[in-house]
């Protein structure tokens, strides 16, 4: 029985099987240092393939580039021996939801998660810290102690932790930004489907760089545009005072993503009923309603969006209309004479031609399907009726009130603990414009206050229900720490957060209000069966295995010497479970029935396609049973089978009752 690896993808190693499927014989075999055998690329051989298009030294060339971008290249395609360990006491519904929040770093969550979401993840959302001076980000160096990191960024602290204040007057303030983005998109890439979007929000600091650096890392024709949300009034900067951050939008592969975007207009409701009202009051006096919907437009701001709709000031029995133009595309395609139903006279002919052929006008005049004037004098309009027209693309300029979505999370917890939260509808409304449905996938792997992840549960609960999943990531930043630095508002609201969550027990930090939010969320969809609103919690943490013991001196270690405690004492074999789903790709939302057999636990997961036993005395009565269910794979701990022969009858055993099974130990 083959080991599984237990840790995460080498991606160096995976692109050189991609570059071996296209270019065979440019990857060789050599000698690692320790004597083993690896696959390595031949570069000669391979300048020999790109010949012709070759770029090497100090030519000029159009690329983004910063202090430290190799370095954090190397930090995406590391491995790590890490795992995420499951925890039932802080999960909601955990045996039925198909939602996961992890917490720890996203850049070791997007590591672990590389094999189980490749290419499943429709939509992701980050709202990654703003390059403000006195955010956080995250320290990537593996191969240095954190004071020496800080030293050689010019930064100072005497914490131990890796989340660090990047302020203005370290040196490196937009490299260091770019170097702990950099890793992540590249991993998060990975997980797009191919007509998968990645969704940014950001502001003035970084929006510049964040475009070179997607364009970077999904291709040159991954950027597709930007919304700008105007959300403030403030007028308080020196220059120009900002009053907007920017949703940026790439795309993973063009073809497969034809961008058509549209979502429905807001304030129809409130339109149609207002012209109810009119016409309740004029009746059939269409005059009469067209003054008064002006007047009633005007009442709007021109941030609303029912003041968008403003052209929409005609009625007639069909409904609501905008009298819009009715001039040909072609000058003078079509000439002829139209009279006016009311004084018979001919009417006024746009410079044009008309839009329609003789026949088509005749009889889109007879159906009242054109607008005309009080005489022939005026030109006569299309009628555009509004409920033709309720969806629309989406626009780059939107106006949100920025308090709403702190207001509504206030509500939820009853006091402000999140400073800034994004707008969870706001959210939504994008998910369902970007195509987001049925059961896809959305990760948002800078969760904060959880905002990301309640949206897809106001999509699933909206017009046309879905499935859809989320996938939650955030550090366990600490709120203590980010106090010290916390200024005006900010301050009060940190602490509200800290003395909350002691109140419930909890430690004070980010991930803590991410869960509880969900939680609150979850109490709010109330007995919405409908919904999957509950969440699965795991936790990064090092590998279920320790250091494999040296045998005795003057023993022979065989093979099982060492192994009997390879196994960590405080891991459960729950935790052993998701880091063999890591391994093998699994989904990490599958369903877990837990059983007897023989007195073991047993463990089957997705219908019983993976069933493992890791008890420390696995019996032939076992491994029979679970051969007998034929599932795709099985795995048992290498430590249970109390000898080398044992472990070849169980094999045996798979070989004539389950072939086809997959069988491996860890």
């Amino acid at each position: 029985m083959d080991k599984l690896r237990m840790t995460s993808p080498d991606l160096v190693a995976v692109n050189i099987e991609k570059l071996a499927v296209i270019f065979p014989s440019v990857v060789t075999e050599s000698v690692e240092a320790d004597g083993n055998p690896m696959r390595a690329v031949n570069f000669d051989l391979l300048r020999q393939e790109l010949s012709d298009h070759i770029v090497e030294g100090p030519q000029e060339r159009y690329q983004l580039d910063w202090p430290g971008k190799r370095a954090a290249a190397f930090a995406a395609n590391t491995p790590i021996a890490k795992t995420l360990r499951p925890v039932r006491g802080e999960s909601v519904g955990f045996d039925t939801t198909k939602n996961i929040f992890i917490e720890g770093d996203n850049l070791e969550a997007l590591k672990l998660l590389q094999e189980s979401y490749l290419g499943k993840v429709k939509l992701i959302y980050i709202d990654p810290p703003y390059n403000t001076g006195n955010d956080f980000v995250y320290e990537d160096d593996f191969a240095e102690a954190s004071a020496d990191y800080l030293a050689r960024s010019g930064q100072k602290s005497d914490r131990g932790d890796r989340l660090v204040a990047n302020t203005e007057t370290n040196g490196r303030f937009h490299s260091d930004w770019l170097s702990m983005m950099f890793p992540r998109l590249k991993l998060a890439k990975n997980l797009l489907t191919e007509d998968g979007v990645l969704v940014v929000s950001i502001d003035e600091n970084e929006h510049a760089s964040l475009v070179r650096l997607g364009e970077e890392v999904l291709g040159d024709a991954s950027y597709v545009g930007e919304i700008v949300l105007k959300n403030s009034s403030k007028n308080d900067q020196a220059y120009i005072s900002i009053q907007h951050e920017y949703i940026v939008f790439f795309v993973k592969n063009r073809q497969a993503n034809s961008g058509d975007w549209v979502e429905k207009k807001e304030g129809l409701d409130k339109i149609y009923a207002a012209f109810e009202g009119f016409r309740k009051k004029h009746g059939d006096d269409w005059g009469a309603i067209n003054t008064e919907a002006k007047a009633w437009y005007k009442t709007f701001q021109a941030s609303d969006p029912i003041y968008g709709s403003k052209h929409y000031d005609w009625m007639d029995e069909r409904g609501v209309y905008f009298a819009s133009d009715i001039s040909g595309p072609n000058d003078g395609q079509y000439v002829y004479d139209v009279n006016h139903p009311a004084t018979g006279e001919v009417v006024k002919m746009p410079a044009s031609g008309w839009r329609y052929p003789k026949d088509e006008m005749l009889r889109r005049i007879a159906e009242n399907r054109v607008h005309f004037g009080p005489d022939h004098a005026s030109v006569p309009k299309n009628k555009t009726y509004l409920a033709n027209t309720e969806y629309q693309s989406l626009t780059s300029i939107r106006y949100v009130d920025g308090r709403a979505a702190s207001k509504r999370l206030a509500a939820l917890f009853g006091q402000k603990v999140f400073t800034n939260p994004k707008d969870e509808i706001l959210l939504r409304d994008l998910y369902r414009a970007l195509g987001v449905s049925g059961d896809d996938i959305v990760l948002d792997m800078f969760a904060g206050a959880g905002s990301a992840m309640q949206a897809v549960l106001e999509l699933n609960r909206g017009e046309g229900p879905s499935a859809c999943r989320f996938i939650g990531i955030q550090v366990a930043e600490d709120l203590n720490e980010s106090l010290k630095v916390a200024k005006g508002a900010a301050k009060q609201v940190t602490t509200n957060a800290i003395k909350l969550l002691a109140a419930l027990g909890r430690p004070a930090t980010v991930a803590e209000i991410t869960k509880q939010r969900m939680r609150l969320v979850h109490e709010q969809f109330g007995g919405d069966l409908l919904v999957d609103s509950g969440f699965r919690v795991l936790k990064i943490d090092t590998s279920n295995l320790a250091d494999t013991l040296a045998a005795p001196e003057g023993l022979v270690q065989d093979s099982l010497v060492g192994a009997v405690e390879s196994v960590k004492l405080d891991r459960t074999d729950e935790d052993l479970l998701f880091q063999v789903l890591l391994d093998w790709g699994l989904d990490l939302a599958e369903p877990i029935v837990v059983e007897e057999v023989d007195a073991r636990r047993v463990l089957s997961v997705a219908d019983g396609s993976l069933i493992a036993c890791f008890s420390d005395e696995v019996t032939g009565v076992v491994v029979k049973e679970i051969a007998n269910r034929h599932p795709l794979r099985a795995v048992f701990l290498d430590a249970g089978f109390a000898s080398d022969a044992a472990r070849i009858n169980a094999e045996q055993v798979f070989r004539e009752l389950s072939p086809e099974t997959e069988v491996r130990t860890i």
